[in-house]
């Protein structure tokens, strides 16, 4: 009866359609709204009205508004609340206790413990955490973030990031493999750890005072025109760093030094592109009904979001380890589950979102550069507008998808994806590979719930 051949539109499990020739079949991506759960879906379609449209038109619109400039490196103490007396230390993800925390999390404190001078050990170091000595506080309750683990001790020098008179801080990051952020602890990371303190943090810092501020938003945008995403793959921006401080920093003692350890770690500029980020989100802060995400976080125990319309609350679940390529040696039995502030990039569009713009990043994270530029369109569903200064060269210069909706997320049941590296899931062996992750759909409806009694009590 049908004589000129048929093309099918399959809205179910793809399982229906198998004996069908792929080329006739066009499969649609459907699936039930809130991850079908019926209350939550109910409570998102009673959020998506014009109050919450307004407030979310004015929280992306402040989130663009920001132009981060890096300023100064100065130790933590000097600059970040709190960290001026007794022993504190900062950490990635939301708020955990010393008893719940995973191995590389542990492992990072105490190497931080010990480039303090606090234990001379690492058996005193854990005892010392363990007792209840120190004070333990997420990077992001102090204007802050870091990679991986995360860990900001006293003495260490971090990026101080500006715009006006907001300020938000990182890390310096050390580069890949054993270091701090992945866990281990031993003399080499600590003996690093203090070149960074006394060497490469004043070098910096001296170079930034003759030169002046670093518009971060000008050289984020000109890398991922030249290969870069923003998150794992920083070559190119680090590149454009290094280029524009480099006759100051070779003008000042130890310059050289400090060059070549600028030219051997290419991942430098992602604990910028990390503040920059941070000081953009945190505009969106408290703006009633908004349901921008202006944070994701993991501590490698539990995934952390945070919503504009609900402030500072953290809404958190399990998280798991992500795919990837492991180095040799190693396999997904070996990882610890996902850990890191870095997903403030993928928050603002970078990273996973703007994947398009970096093709080669799959030979890191995994994937084919088809996956990246897909990756990205998907992200498009998700969020509210394009990046006005992430423009993409594969997708006709749009911008990078930018600002996480959390009633999108719930309507598409499409999740954010994230760029990530690997930790071994032991304290002290470091960096095991690279690859991608999503965050976990229990954040989105948790914070649906949260938006949702946020207004009911206003």
């Amino acid at each position: 009866m049908i004589t000129g051949g048929i093309r099918v539109l399959n809205a179910g499990l793809p399982l229906i359609v198998d004996g069908v020739p792929a080329a006739d079949v066009v499969q649609l991506d459907w699936r039930p709204p809130a991850f079908g759960d019926a209350h939550v879906a109910e409570i998102a379609v009673s959020l998506d009205d014009e109050i919450t449209h307004d407030a979310n038109r004015r929280a992306i619109a402040a989130v663009h508004a920001v132009r981060p400039r890096l300023v100064a490196v100065r130790p933590a103490r000097e600059v970040i609340a709190g960290m001026g007396e007794g022993k504190v230390l900062l950490h990635a993800g939301p708020p955990l206790d010393f008893g719940r925390m995973c191995g590389p999390m542990v492992g990072a404190l105490m190497g931080a413990s010990l480039f303090e001078g606090w234990a001379a050990t690492p058996a005193e170091a854990e005892q010392l955490l363990r007792s209840g000595q120190v004070e333990l506080a997420p990077c992001h309750h102090r204007s802050a973030v870091g990679p991986m683990a995360g860990v900001i001790s006293p003495s260490m020098p971090v990026l101080v990031v500006a715009d006006g008179e907001r300020r938000a801080f990182a890390s310096l990051n050390e580069g890949l493999g054993k270091v701090l952020r992945f866990g281990a602890f031993d003399e080499e990371v600590v003996t690093r750890l203090r070149w960074m303190r006394d060497t490469l943090g004043p070098v910096l810092d001296a170079a930034l005072e003759a030169f002046g501020p670093i518009d971060i938003t000008s050289l984020i945008g000109q890398a991922l025109a030249m290969g870069d995403e923003g998150h794992n793959r920083n070559v190119a921006a680090t590149s454009l760093l290094t280029r524009r401080l480099a006759p100051t920093i070779a003008a000042l003692p130890h310059g050289i030094e400090v060059l070549e350890f600028l030219a051997g770690n290419d991942h430098f500029v992602l604990n910028m592109s990390m503040a920059g980020a941070k000081l953009a989100m945190d505009a969106a802060i408290g703006i009633e009904n908004s349901t921008l995400v202006t944070a994701m976080a993991r501590n490698g125990v539990e995934f952390g979001l945070r919503v504009a319309g609900t402030g500072e609350q953290w809404f958190t679940a399990p998280v798991g380890p992500a795919d990837g390529l492991f180095f040799p040696g190693f396999g997904i039995e070996d990882a610890n589950p996902d850990l890191g502030d870095s997903a403030i990039t993928e928050t603002l569009g970078l990273g996973g979102f703007a994947m398009a713009a970096s093709p080669a990043i799959v030979q890191f994270v995994g994937g084919t550069p088809d996956d990246a530029l897909a990756t990205t369109r998907s992200m498009r569903r998700i969020t509210l507008g394009p990046h006005p200064a992430y423009m993409l060269p594969p997708l006709n210069f749009t911008g990078t998808p930018s600002g996480i909706d959390v009633l999108k997320v719930l309507d598409t049941g499409m999740l954010p994806v994230i760029n990530t590296g690997i930790a071994h899931r032991e304290a002290g062996v470091g960096q095991i590979g690279a690859g991608v992750v999503s965050a976990p759909s229990e954040v989105f409806l948790k914070a649906a719930v949260g938006l949702r009694h946020a207004r009911d009590s206003r």
